[in-house]
């Protein structure tokens, strides 16, 4: 009914085929995944000479060479102490993997998490859901988890009195959370609260990492390194799913040290020869071609078009972002009495509507993109790292050219009556 059932089937670098034949600048990039675009021709070689090695997939009962491999690569890329890492194969288990490694190393079970993060939908890590409607239909939660606002310390403080809480888990930037950026000195000085409370402080990084924000990891931006890094998303290289779990060695020995604790976290499917071998090709490949400079660059780049483009749109309430990972809020700014009389229908209408229909319009002027997750009038936008200029301009004129045509909520909803008038008299084709 919305118009989002094109079929894709096919990928290369920063562009999307569907069955009809019809082009997409891929201004989604699965969520931060496909941080090195579609099917990256080096990427795919290597992968078909591990193959071509006849490996052991999975190894259960010694040390995995793929696995190995990675941990030294990953190890090698990020500050001191982290040193030891625990795979796994997405984001919401290897925040899971943190929040087991705080609650084991603490002996506590209390966490708390930010309003408006977003760190996976399996069961564990719902019980973090920085929404209640996505949290709600599952409750009560598996950990006593409490809420803070995100960038607020005095809330997070008073959260951490009584030294109970395992772990604090945060994004450096919550991008499903509408690309929300924290203010300066916040991330480091949570840690130090985190510290006096002997609290986990624990970094997601599945969305942001691998280059996404400017650097390579974002909390080289913020002046700390985390207790637990996570990573996941474009660790993958947008073709084997991996995800991996960072900790120091003294963390790791507080939480599973001992033969009564060893074997207390581990999964099947984590370590793969291929999903390691994919891994340590991304991390080479984001070096070998300055992806994360490169989305420094490229994102100040939109980001100045998008602000200029947009400047004065009676919609658009702001622009933000860091690197390649972009935030465009909708809403009300019209001030005097109009305002105050439009403001409760327009806010309703960006809230439940507008995101999604903007989107709608970007996919049929050949850009993909989407609002973000929990907040839908927040239009997100996060192309591969490996775009170049005219893309990223192509994607910053198509993006104020849509917005052109809603610049008056009347205009907006007769835009939307006409389109789905279009898909019902084509028998719902699109």
């Amino acid at each position: 009914m919305l118009g989002y059932g094109r079929v894709l089937v096919r990928g290369r670098g920063s562009w999307l085929w569907d069955s009809e034949g019809r082009s997409y600048l891929d201004a989604l990039a699965g969520y931060g995944t496909f941080n090195l675009g579609h099917n990256h021709p080096r990427l795919l070689e290597r992968l078909r000479e591990v193959l071509a090695a006849d490996p052991v997939h999975f190894v259960h009962t010694g040390p995995a060479l793929g696995a190995g491999a990675l941990g030294q690569a990953l190890a090698g890329r990020v500050a001191p102490p982290l040193e030891l890492t625990l795979l796994s194969s997405s984001g919401a288990e290897a925040v899971e993997a943190g929040l087991k490694v705080a609650c084991a190393a603490t002996r506590r079970r209390e966490v708390v998490y930010c309003q408006g993060g977003f760190h996976g939908t399996n069961l564990g890590v719902l019980s973090i859901m920085g929404a209640p409607r996505m949290r709600r239909p599952f409750e009560a939660m598996l950990a006593p988890a409490r809420a803070v606002p995100f960038g607020a310390l005095e809330p997070l403080e008073r959260a951490l009195r009584g030294r109970k809480v395992a772990a604090f888990v945060v994004e450096p930037v919550q991008a499903e959370g509408g690309v929300m950026l924290p203010p300066p000195g916040y991330l480091a000085a949570a840690q130090e609260l985190c510290r006096r409370a002997g609290t986990v402080l624990v970094l997601d990084e599945v969305q942001t990492g691998l280059g996404r924000t400017g650097t390579l990891w974002a909390y080289q931006q913020e002046g700390l390194v985390p207790d637990v890094l996570v990573l996941a998303k474009a660790l993958s290289g947008g073709v084997v799913p991996v995800a991996a779990t960072l900790l120091s060695r003294e963390l790791h020995d507080r939480a599973y040290g001992g033969m009564d604790r060893f074997d207390l976290h581990g999964s099947t499917f984590a370590g793969g020869a291929l999903a390691c071998a994919a891994a340590c090709a991304t991390l080479e490949l984001v070096d070998d071609e300055g992806l994360a400079e490169r989305s420094r660059t490229l994102g100040a780049r939109l980001l100045q078009a998008l602000t200029r483009g947009l400047a004065g749109h009676p919609l658009v309430k702001a622009v933000r972002g860091r690197g390649l990972l972009v935030g465009i809020e909708l809403g009300h700014t019209e001030r005097g009495l109009r305002g105050l009389m439009t403001r409760a229908l327009v806010d309703g209408l960006s809230e439940r509507v507008f995101g999604q229909w903007l989107a709608l319009e970007l996919l049929e002027r050949g850009v993909l993109a989407q609002p973000a997750a929990l907040r839908w009038n927040v239009l997100k936008l996060e192309p591969p790292l490996i775009v170049d200029e005219a893309e990223v301009d192509q994607l910053a004129r198509v993006v104020v050219e849509a917005l052109e045509v809603c610049r008056e909520p009347a205009r907006m909803m007769a835009a939307i009556a006409r389109r789905v008038g279009r898909q019902w008299r084509q028998g719902w084709a699109y």
